[in-house]
């Protein structure tokens, strides 16, 4: 392992300063956003089109700005960063556009063939209130943005609290965003954990949240006192295995790429290996050769487009993870080792003879430090896969029965077979965790219902005269005598549902839905007014 301790080829930026909202400030600004939906500002759908539009247009309008902000923060290079946070939000917010008035509509429902006969049952999607956003460091703009997008597109007022930790791209959205969004509904709170603290202190009707696993519990924790759903976007050790029959060359580059995507500063980057130790020697060969000419004609540390590590405290966290697995005797590098804290710089880095309770075992690593262990076959991986906190996304390379085995036998957020990310890039795929890699979903149709409440609603007649007949069976009968056997069978076979068997289903399917519910509505009817008459 060597350390750079010479004049760095790229200083990093020295970290910008935002000016931290007041404490004394955060409870009127949530009471601001509370009086602002109370008033019905954000339900219209119009008003939502013109705040998605806006944000659309902003994004698309900054977007030299925003990457030049995100090369100061962690040297991200122009095209990742256009890509990973301003087109995918762009995108998304066009998604939404197109698919608003689909979402908003209520959604109707097959009705019941007792008692609600001639009523029509239907979901209406609501907004929930005022929603606490916090977003994340690593795509400041992608994680703030988009969810902050999708709370609008549901019709909610929005607090957003960008991530301090990117200081550059914070101080952009504290100079440039206010007043792109109707200020009524779109409040910002600015700071570091002293301000999120206090924003926790307040009622919220859900709080969205992109980042790790401890801070993720403690917002949860702090949800709980207002009973506030949370959805928790969080992570984990995300495992990739490679089953025996994998393509080697093609698994080696694309694992390549997605580990050194943002120097591995990606909730959903591989974190560690299995690999089938039938093919381990083959496997270490060609990822060795996919390292040493990847960035070529330049070295990792020379390239442009490799990034840097976000600051200083996160350095030192990888710094002590790849000191303590190199002091290890059963394992060694395979390639990479080096770093250099002034440039905020660590090399792909690959470890080979890595076991379970190793150092780089032991949290999500979020940097470009990998652990491979070799496994006797897929029950293995399985085995060692489950014994961990369910990751945010699983990668597989193998063929469709191995995967699909592997699909099957284990709990993953999300998973891609052959390839990494490639599912994260579809707006209409649900992107979220499980267990410990988090809880709810967003992107798409997903996020507006994490923001929604989907209210159950039953449109019943009016019922004047006769037309209220069919309802008597539910009424004390009128001239005060129990009702007749007959009409107690009739009410016990229509209440008391079973299974249908292949005739009922036989039926249905001839009769069709509207045959049904009229032959009953008429038998209901009969039944009503014959037993209101005391003729049953």
């Amino acid at each position: 392992m060597a350390s750079a301790t010479s004049t760095p080829k790229t200083a990093p930026a020295p970290p910008a300063s935002t000016p931290a909202t007041a404490l004394s400030a955060i409870a009127s600004t949530v009471a601001s956003a509370r009086a602002t939906f109370d008033a019905g500002v954000t339900r219209p759908i119009e008003w939502r089109r013109a705040q998605l539009r806006a944000l659309r247009s902003w994004l698309l309008d900054n977007n030299d700005n925003i990457c030049e902000a995100l090369a100061l923060d962690m040297r991200k290079p122009k095209q990742a960063a256009s890509a990973g946070d301003v087109l995918i939000v762009a995108n998304e917010i066009a998604y939404m556009l197109d698919h608003l008035d689909e979402w908003t509509r209520p959604e109707p429902q097959p009705g019941s063939l007792v008692f609600t006969a001639g009523g029509r049952p239907e979901i209406r999607r609501e907004p929930l209130g005022v929603v606490l956003v916090i977003g994340a460091w690593n795509f400041p703009f992608q994680l703030t943005m988009l969810p902050l997008a999708q709370a609008i597109a549901a019709g909610n007022a929005v607090v957003l609290k960008p991530s301090e930790v990117a200081t550059h791209s914070e101080s952009f959205i504290f100079r440039r965003f206010p007043g792109v969004l109707d200020p009524r509904a779109v409040k910002l709170v600015f700071g570091g954990a002293a301000e999120t603290t206090e924003a926790l202190k307040q009622k919220f009707d859900t709080i969205f949240y992109t980042g790790n696993g401890t801070v993720g519990r403690i917002i949860h924790a702090a949800a709980t006192r207002h009973l506030t759903p949370v959805v928790l976007e969080l992570g984990g050790k995300c495992p990739v295995y490679i089953h025996e029959d994998a393509d080697v060359g093609a698994a080696c580059k694309r694992l390549f790429w997605a580990k050194t995507t943002q120097a591995g500063q990606v909730c959903l980057c591989p974190d560690y290996v299995l690999v089938h130790k039938k093919i381990a020697p083959q496997f270490y060969e060609a990822l060795k050769k996919v390292a040493s000419s990847y960035f070529l004609p330049h070295s990792a540390r020379d390239s442009p487009q490799y990034a840097r590590i976000i600051n200083h405290r996160h350095f030192g966290r990888l710094e002590s993870v790849m000191r303590r697995q190199t002091e290890l005797g059963h394992c060694r590098v395979l390639f990479g080792g080096e770093m250099a804290e002034d440039e905020l710089y660590i090399a792909p880095t690959a470890f080979v003879g890595v076991r379970d309770d190793d150092p780089i075992m032991e949290d999500e690593v979020f940097g470009p430090l990998l652990g491979i262990i070799e496994v006797d076959n897929e029950d293995d991986a399985i085995k060692r896969i489950n014994k961990r906190d369910h990751p945010l996304s699983l990668y597989v390379f193998a063929n469709p029965k191995t995967a699909s085995k592997l699909l099957n036998s284990t709990s993953s957020g999300s998973a891609t077979v052959n390839d990494f990310y490639m599912h994260s890039y579809l707006p209409w795929l649900p992107f979220g965790g499980v267990g410990g890699s988090g809880m709810g979903a967003y992107h798409g149709e997903a996020g507006f219902l994490a923001f929604s409440h989907r209210r159950t609603t039953m449109w019943m007649p009016r019922g004047r005269g006769d037309l209220d007949a069919g309802n008597a069976p539910r009424y004390p009968p009128k001239n005060g005598k129990p009702p007749s056997p007959l009409v107690t069978r009739i009410m016990m076979m229509v209440l008391v549902r079973e299974p249908a068997g292949w005739l009922a289903k036989t039926v249905a399917r001839a009769v069709g839905r509207w045959g049904r519910i009229g032959a009953l509505v008429v038998l209901a009817f009969w039944v009503g007014r014959l037993s209101s008459r005391g003729k049953l």
